[in-house]
């Protein structure tokens, strides 16, 4: 059997699974106190399979749960992070803590992802830094961390994963998986590579491949990691981290994920505590200042190697590579879709979704598309709540009548 271990390093068992402690702290709708879990697939039978090739073993998937598995086994959601989130997707880890999940919006009592209802699991993908198994942990044959030896992951190597996970928690068939950006990626992955292993399916704000001028942006962000004289060829963890040039590239990023109209409305040319020019390369504008606090802070939380390593799974991921075309890609999918585009999203626009939705009708997938309102570009998905919630919880709400469970 795997091993389960908590980040507190006190051992849990398989009743500990999605226990919430709803205690200090707890503000309505909130999923509480929650605790980052891990385990560690150490067995075997248990090594992952790569897409490029070769096996990852041992490995291991920090995860997190809210709610509570039915009896059924019929209520269980993934939801799947984007290229800089984690496992911490509700509730918080104190009474102290300050900072809620990231989707915390959207998860809890009464939310649109009811945990009254439902058994929420969320997993910090192969490759990351926040508890999986990436290029920061120990390399079991040189017990040191891999750096850049560690293989080049997919995003369907991070869906296989998942479903380990899956299998480890008792799932066999998920009510729902929902994420967007590249958690969008993983949830078109899910339908097309496990198609009997979900349900309902909700892409928020992606692509079935990546697109070029994405593919693009990433690359400067590589290479400005690269070209840091600390990045060391990767190898650089008994040393200082290549902070300057993951900074580059987090800034270089975040932009993508604003639009044009909300980089107006926040910043303008309004000047940053100065009446006019200083006439040099100092941080004149709101918005100089406002990337580069961005840039500074993401390299206390992110380690540079798994940029470079979720980037490239990013640019890989193209579902007609292996199938020909989408519509085929899409051919033996069962789930039900709800696709969610946001009006003013430059990285991934409505066009993108269109196109899944568009296979998916030539295939007679049951598919319902929504075009969100919206100013705030690609990060839409992390603030429009009150514009998903009602679609979203209806969605699930329909879906879960109509769920047949795993024979």
């Amino acid at each position: 059997m795997p091993r389960v271990v908590m980040t507190a390093a006190k051992r849990t068992d398989r009743k500990e699974i999605g226990d919430v402690a709803m205690g200090l702290g707890a503000d309505a709708g909130s999923a509480g106190i929650v605790r980052t879990k891990h385990v560690t697939f150490d067995q075997p039978s248990q090594e992952l399979a790569l897409e490029g090739g070769g096996t990852l073993a041992p490995f291991t998937v920090a995860f997190e749960t809210y709610g509570k598995l039915s009896e059924r086994k019929d209520n269980a959601i993934l939801v799947t992070h984007a290229l800089s989130g984690d496992a911490h997707v509700a509730g918080r880890h104190s009474a102290n803590d300050q900072r809620p999940g990231w989707w915390d919006m959207m998860i809890g009592p009464g939310k649109g992802l009811d945990t009254d209802k439902y058994f929420v699991i969320s997993s910090n993908v192969i490759g990351g830094c926040s508890g999986s198994t990436g290029p920061a942990s120990e390399n079991p044959a040189t017990g040191r961390p891999y750096g850049t030896d560690f293989p080049i992951i997919t995003i369907a190597d991070m869906v296989n994963a998942q479903a380990m996970l899956l299998d480890h928690l008792g799932v066999e068939k998920l009510l729902a998986a929902v994420g967007g950006s590249m958690g969008g990626m993983q949830v078109l992955e899910w339908a097309v590579s496990h198609p009997g292993r979900v349900h309902l399916c909700l892409p928020l704000a992606t692509a079935a491949r990546q697109p070029t001028q994405a593919i693009a942006f990433n690359e400067v962000g590589r290479q400005a990691i690269m070209a840091d004289p600390d990045w060391r060829g990767g190898h650089y963890y008994d040393g200082k981290p290549p902070a300057k040039g993951l900074s580059v590239a987090r800034m270089v990023g975040h932009i993508t994920y604003l639009s044009d109209e909300a980089m107006q409305e926040k910043f303008g040319r309004r000047l940053r505590d100065i009446h006019d020019y200083s006439f040099t390369f100092s941080a004149d504008f709101e918005v100089e200042s406002y990337l580069r606090h961005q840039g500074l802070s993401f390299t206390n939380r992110f380690d540079a190697n798994t940029y470079l390593y979720i980037t490239r799974a990013l640019d890989y991921f193209d579902l007609t590579r292996r199938h020909g075309s989408l519509v085929q890609a899409f051919r033996d999918v069962t789930a039900r879709f709800l696709v969610l585009a946001f009006s003013s999203d430059w990285l991934h626009p409505p066009y993108q979704l269109k196109e899944i939705v568009s296979a998916l009708r030539a295939t007679h997938k049951h598919v319902s598309y929504y075009e969100v309102e919206s100013h705030y570009g690609h990060d839409a998905f992390l603030l429009e709540r009150e514009k998903m919630e009602g679609i979203i919880g209806a969605f699930l709400a329909s879906g879960a009548r109509t769920f047949v469970p795993a024979s």
